[in-house]
């Protein structure tokens, strides 16, 4: 199987991935007609938006998808969450990604449009802290100084007010837009929804968010793991001492929870409509989950235990 971590993650730049089945459907289909096994070949367009977290997964699910479907065109936008959700809300698309649940808001606000839908749980994150690789003073960070660095109290913040052997420099902070599904958990878990650093760079695109502390010797980010996976030569994760002792993200303690409370899981909500009216998309989630837990991981997320994938697979069919 390709490598899609530097596809995932470098075409976000372009802000929507348009992808068409293309030239390698053809050897999968004669693969499958030697086999003595014929695909259904469908037509249609399917529209998703949402968050640049679960953007990487999507990403490597309609490249995969297009291998056996060149007659549905998937589009994937990486607006945020929020910004997924407005879309979704507006009827503009079939599936919006999202690294936060649904809030209750958005799910009144569909019920007044008449809009049934499905969440789908695709993979665990663990949201990560990052420094710049030439950071050599922080080895890991509490949760209440994590609050000191980012919650704006109207003081220029230092690497010396966390800790007093720190450097007397100004601390530089990278985080996602408020769209973001990533902003509100950070905002939900560790800044108990107080306001932010005004100074703090935002930015829907995760990758300016790597290039920032990656450019800076005192910057500070945060986003999903598969951002610094795809960075860790350039980028010095944090651990995080959620009272338990400092625990560092990896495959391992995202899928334990070990690594809390920044670990979570990733989604994309599913219009029921769409499931029964339009053959290409019902096929479309069928091939997700069935893909999810190999190509999540293959981008730097952590799959879900395959029983959830099953069971969801079933809740599928009912839809159908």
């Amino acid at each position: 199987m390709k490598s899609f971590k530097k596809l995932a993650l470098t075409a976000m730049m372009t802000g929507v991935l348009a992808i068409t089945a293309a030239c390698g459907a053809q050897g999968t289909e004669g693969n499958k007609e030697q086999a003595g096994e014929e695909t259904k070949q469908l037509q249609g367009e399917i529209k998703i938006d949402g968050s640049s977290t679960v953007f990487p997964i999507m990403e490597a699910v309609v490249e995969e998808y297009g291998m056996t479907q060149q007659g549905v065109k998937v589009s994937v936008g990486s607006s945020g969450t929020g910004g997924g959700f407005k879309a979704f809300i507006a009827g503009e698309t079939e599936l919006s990604n999202a690294s936060r649940p649904i809030k209750d808001e958005e799910a009144a606000s569909l019920k007044e449009k008449g809009i049934d839908f499905t969440e789908v749980k695709l993979a665990f994150d663990g949201l990560s802290v990052v420094v710049n690789k030439d950071n050599d003073w922080v080895d890991h960070l509490t949760i209440d100084e994590l609050k000191k660095i980012w919650i704006e109290d109207g003081t220029v913040k230092k690497w010396s007010d966390i800790r007093p052997e720190w450097p007397d420099e100004e601390i530089k902070l990278y985080s996602p837009g408020a769209d973001s599904g990533t902003f509100d958990y950070f905002d939900e878990v560790i800044l108990d929804e107080q306001p932010i650093v005004q100074k703090a760079t935002l930015s829907e695109d995760d990758n300016i968010l790597v290039q920032g502390v990656k450019g800076d010797k005192n910057a500070i980010g945060y986003f999903g793991y598969a951002y610094y996976a795809e960075n860790k030569d350039a980028l010095k994760v944090v651990p995080i001492d959620g009272g338990e002792g400092p625990v560092e993200p990896t495959n391992e303690t995202i899928e334990s929870g070990e690594y809390a409370p920044l670990s979570r899981p990733l989604f994309t909500y599913v219009k029921n409509s769409a499931i029964k009216d339009q053959e290409e998309v019902y096929d479309f989630v069928k091939f997700l989950l069935e893909n999810a837990a190999t190509l999540s991981e293959d981008v730097g997320y952590v799959k879900l235990p395959e029983e959830e994938y099953t069971k969801q697979l079933e809740t599928l069919e009912t839809l159908k």
